[in-house]
């Protein structure tokens, strides 16, 4: 079994009109009834998300979404959710059935276009297409790729779409790493891990999880503490820590008690550089220092969890950040896949560690905010602006 957080896998998603057999084809695809199948045209209704491991590409996430033809008021809804789910896709198979009417099919390949990600063209049910070729050829006359000619019934081309995801792969797929640079094969590292209240009983956070074990992937020799132990820790210590990664809520407590010649850095830092745009994150921090009581900042958490007594994202964060500007700061909260598309309102948007989204959302995020010119950034960064560390912490 593989553990593979589902965030962390690549994202296939799967676009086509109502009855294209986009959910047939996934069930060809991973040789399972993965999905729903019938011939009701619209019974896919919010996307699916189905993670799975398929030989050759691997740990996977498959997205089986709605019709983008579907019609009506809840057909809107539908197509509106596709569209959320395209901002996760790092891969897409746009599924080309008998209808020869193509205009939406293009719509969707350009828009992936646009957003740099890979465009399958497949032509599907070719058990049931007279003349294939002639299909394949108006296909990619018009929109200038090439289908890959499968039937989804008979298994018939399947192995070349798994071919041509492979070939489609991006070329920094599976390279960027939570610990980046800051941390080397071999390292001594100090987790900080305060266990308070916001801590899940019986179990760490999935960002801890995470950035441990690739510290045990790499070798390293790693001790953990809660913030109280801190001392404790460093003196049991036969040398400094090369690296201590802290939660950010704690930041300047282990900053002022921490050995000089350590790099410091948070778990939600880190996070900034493995999900998200680091630069664009740091940049952003500046902005703090612009808001007024009249201003609005956006909080947005990747967890749709029941808020508790000092949560970080909803009482510390809009917390320090009224005490900085001024009590009558308007802050705002979302949370999960909710996100305004108008984000002109706000000032400032402030991304969780997003360990629950895959980095092709987040960046989706950030473009959105780039493109309305609204600065944006992530806890741990905001924290070490506001904590006045900023500048002496590892970011990469």
């Amino acid at each position: 079994m593989n553990n593979t957080p589902r965030a962390n896998r690549l994202h296939i998603g799967i676009f086509g009109k109502r009855n294209s057999g986009k959910s047939s084809l996934i069930n060809a695809i991973t040789g399972h009834e993965t999905a729903l199948v019938s011939e009701v045209a619209g019974t896919t209704a919010d996307p699916v998300y189905k993670s799975m491991e398929i030989y050759p590409i691997g740990p996977c996430v498959l997205i089986d979404t709605a019709g983008f033809d579907d019609e009506g008021a809840i057909g809107e809804l539908r197509v509106e959710k596709s569209k959320e789910a395209a901002q996760k896709t790092d891969i897409a198979l746009i599924i080309f059935g008998e209808d020869t009417v193509i205009d939406r099919e293009k719509e969707w390949i350009n828009e992936f276009k646009k957003r740099n990600i890979p465009a399958i063209a497949v032509l599907n049910k070719s058990d049931l297409i007279s003349n294939t070729e002639a299909v394949s050829n108006y296909i990619e006359n018009n929109i200038g790729i090439k289908p890959i000619v499968v039937s989804a019934k008979n298994k018939n081309g399947i192995e070349q779409i798994r071919t041509a995801i492979i070939r489609h792969l991006p070329e920094d797929y599976d390279a960027k790493t939570i610990t980046g640079g800051i941390v080397q094969n071999g390292d001594l590292v100090l987790l900080v891990m305060p266990q308070d209240i916001q801590a899940p009983k019986g179990r760490l956070i999935l960002p801890q999880v995470q950035t441990l074990r690739e510290l045990l992937d790499k070798k390293c020799v790693v001790l953990s503490a809660t913030t109280d132990k801190l001392d404790d820790a460093l003196k049991a210590l036969a040398k400094p820590p090369n690296v201590i990664i802290t939660d950010s809520q704690v930041f300047k407590t282990v900053y002022e008690r921490k050995p000089e010649e350590s790099k410091l850095t948070s778990f939600s830092v880190l996070f900034a550089g493995y999900k998200g745009d680091l630069d664009y994150y740091t940049q952003s921090a500046a902005a703090i220092d612009s808001l007024t009581e009249d201003s609005r900042v956006l909080i947005a958490e990747a967890c749709t969890h029941a808020p508790l007594a000092e949560d970080i994202g909803r009482e510390k964060i809009p917390r320090l950040l009224r005490q900085k500007v001024g009590q009558k700061l308007t802050v705002d909260i979302v949370s999960g896949n909710d996100f305004p598309d108008d984000l002109s309102p706000y000032d400032l948007i402030i991304q969780c560690g997003a360990c629950m989204f895959n980095r092709k959302y987040v960046l989706a995020r950030i473009e959105k905010a780039a493109e309305q010119h609204i600065p944006m950034s992530n806890y741990g960064i905001v924290i070490a602006y506001l904590s006045g560390i900023l500048d002496k912490i590892s970011l990469n």
